[in-house]
């Protein structure tokens, strides 16, 4: 696995002495040397195998061979054309590609420079994204720099780790961000990697909404999600009295929600109200509710299910986990509640795929908005 870092090169303020330079300060081993680029205490500090800097046609690209490090007379002509083409902002890829030789025999390793837009509208934007994907490998780990460059490149920063994520299965390290603060003239150093913590939620979160599927939270919580993951289990295989049982030990564990990410705090609400369905008294109430949860869900046939297992349970109540005693209770139901009878061919129907015989079934299951309301009507009146 290779580790890669993405840096951009901005425009620092350039007085006669060069480009502005700072101490950027780390934290857990003080503060850099002086620098106008970053990307070399970063570089520094990481030693990646591949460095790829980013930077518009005006960027301080000039500034990579005549500040921070001296390069002597090495390709003297080639960096004084590029200081030239950066004086006039326009550096093309041919100045660049010159000189990213010498550049990594000095920093002993793979250099890139690479011309990006200015992220002016969507189009460049995306193309931006496109740019930095196209150098990172499959598995590489990642390191993000955004201290230089415009001020919604953290924004861009961001989506560019989910998609780095998505499309190369990268490990993202940390999104670096060397603060400089001109009244103070301190610089401390941020890791920003805390957002996509926050983005794994928002990930679940959507996820759930779409399914109902709770034990997608499950590895975000650590140890405690796995008993999470086994309620959601028990329920989505049409077992609440088990789901109910684990859920009962989930809640009552008190360290549920410890975990070191303090971004559950924004989640956990939804969570707990997710899973009250437990609380009911009866195992009717409990698969009555879960009806109408997969049914807000869009989750028809499962919303069918719990809706018929509610209205089995509500008629055996006293024998209520007897099977025998649930069967019976079924075809009694069957023989005397024509919505019940309506609510199992409609179950039939979407558990088996076939075309119904009953033509009012048929007309219900061919369009959503019909069978949702078909559902809740019966729920109201078979749940009452």
């Amino acid at each position: 696995m290779t580790q890669t870092l993405l840096t951009f090169l901005g425009r620092t303020p350039r007085g006669n002495n060069g480009y502005r330079k700072t101490a950027y300060d780390f934290g857990d081993s003080g503060e850099s040397q002086p620098v106008a680029f970053f990307g070399w205490a970063l570089q520094q500090r990481i030693k990646p195998q591949r460095m790829v800097i980013l930077g518009t046609p005006g960027s301080m690209w000039d500034h990579l061979f005549e500040g921070d490090i001296d390069f002597g007379s090495s390709m003297e002509d080639a960096r004084l054309e590029l200081g030239e083409a950066v004086d006039a902002q326009q550096v093309s890829p041919a100045h660049l590609l010159a000189l990213e030789t010498i550049l990594s025999e000095r920093l002993a390793c793979e250099v890139k420079l690479v011309l990006t837009p200015y992220c002016r509208n969507e189009r460049e934007q995306v193309e931006l994204l496109r740019i930095m994907a196209e150098h990172v490998h499959e598995s590489d780990s990642v390191h993000l720099d955004v201290t230089h460059g415009f001020r919604h490149l953290p924004m861009l920063a961001l989506l560019s780790a989910l998609h780095l994520q998505a499309v190369k299965n990268a490990t993202i390290q940390a999104i670096w961000y060397g603060a400089y603060n001109p009244d103070t003239g301190k610089a401390p150093v941020y890791d920003l990697k805390g957002m996509l913590q926050i983005s794994d939620w928002i990930q679940s979160l959507h996820t759930y909404q779409k399914d109902g599927d709770y034990g997608v939270f499950s590895d975000l919580l650590g140890d405690s999600g796995e008993q999470l993951a086994k309620a959601a289990f028990y329920e989505r295989t049409s077992n609440p009295v088990k789901a109910r049982e684990t859920l009962i030990g989930w809640t009552s564990n008190e360290e549920r929600f410890s975990t070191d990410d303090p971004a559950v705090e924004l989640f956990k609400d939804e969570i707990e109200n997710r899973v009250s369905w437990y609380k009911g008294r009866e195992r009717a109430d409990w698969e009555q509710s879960l009806a109408y949860s997969y049914l807000e869900k869009k989750d028809y046939l499962r919303a069918a299910i719990y809706g018929m297992e509610g209205v089995i349970s509500a008629q055996a109540f006293l024998k209520v986990n007897d099977y025998d005693a649930r069967e019976d209770a079924r075809s009694e139901l069957v023989s005397n509640k024509p919505g019940f009878k309506q609510l199992q061919w409609l179950r039939n129907a979407m558990a088996h795929g076939v075309k119904p015989r009953d033509r009012h079934i048929a007309k219900t299951m061919g369009a959503e908005t019909d069978l949702k309301a078909t559902l809740k009507g019966l729920f109201k009146q078979l749940f009452d």
